[in-house]
């Protein structure tokens, strides 16, 4: 199933796609989307079921905002140099632990919304990325027991401000709305999985394409890595990094600019899709 928010007329919801319609569940809440709940990803597949069939109201997907979907207690948690192609770009060694970071909420937007490209740099890079969507809570897990600890997955693109990520990941990767997220999420029980593909296309041309077997810690290994060190709740996302082909390591380098479309596509989930503007 595809768990979605949605705004409308000032109000926010939960709610799950079928095609062109949106089965609103529960009460629409007045108030900004970022501020709203959004529970949907922890929810049983009988629940989703249960809730599908006795959805409050059903109407186009035309007629609705898509908001990020996630909760504004949850935690962004990213994974940095993943995949060896990327690795190979940046001429970085591989390491033995996953590489963590942490994004603010409102450095990430919905799909269909513009990311900026800020005032302070021409250097917006683009990454696009796989995202789990935590389901249960996991402290201390196994990796064996890893996936089911999975609600869901989406697409995730890690917009990066290169110079200021030379000296502080936290400033090159936390500039106000410069990644997304989305469109939705699709549930861990409808996904396959197994190797998807994850392709980014700059203006409809190809810049990154990847399949997550191609990861060098895969999504069992991350999930218990991080439920090591932080209680991992429902709702909390992880992106699991990103392929070779970023505009850094080209000659000459390829930033995003305003007017450009950032699409991130990953097999059996979706497009996530952005135009990019300048900061006013």
């Amino acid at each position: 199933m595809k768990m979605v928010k949605v705004e409308r007329h000032g109000a926010t919801a939960e709610g799950l796609i079928d095609g062109d319609l949106v089965h609103v569940l529960g009460e629409w809440r007045p108030g900004l989307a970022e501020d709203a709940p959004f529970t949907l990803s922890r929810r049983s597949p009988d629940d989703l079921a249960a809730l599908h069939s006795k959805s409050a109201e059903t109407i186009p997907v035309s007629s609705v905002k898509l908001a990020v979907p996630i909760d504004p207690l949850a935690k962004i948690l990213c994974v940095g140099m993943n995949y060896r192609d990327h690795l190979s770009e940046i001429a970085v060694e591989e390491s033995t632990s996953p590489v963590v970071f942490m994004r603010t909420h409102d450095s990430i937007v919905a799909h269909d919304v513009p990311v900026v490209r800020p005032r302070a740099s021409i250097s917006l890079d683009f990454e696009g990325e796989i995202a789990i969507v935590i389901g249960r809570h996991a402290r201390n897990v196994a990796v064996q027991d890893a996936l089911d600890h999975v609600g869901g997955y989406s697409c995730f693109m890690d917009g990066s401000i290169r110079e200021y990520q030379k000296h502080s990941v936290t400033a090159g990767k936390n500039f106000w709305h410069t990644g997304a997220m989305g469109p939705w999420i699709v549930s861990a029980s409808e996904w396959s999985g197994a190797d998807p593909a994850l392709q980014t296309r700059l203006n409809g041309e190809t810049v990154q394409s990847a399949h997550a077997s191609q990861m060098i810690f895969g999504i069992r290994e991350i999930i218990a890595y991080c439920s090591r060190w932080t209680p991992l709740r429902p709702g909390d996302v992880i992106a699991t990094g990103t392929p070779g082909g970023v505009g850094s390591r080209r000659t000459p380098p390829l930033w995003m600019k305003a007017g450009d479309r950032i699409e991130v596509e990953v097999e059996g989930i979706g497009t996530l899709s952005n135009l990019v503007i300048d900061e006013a």
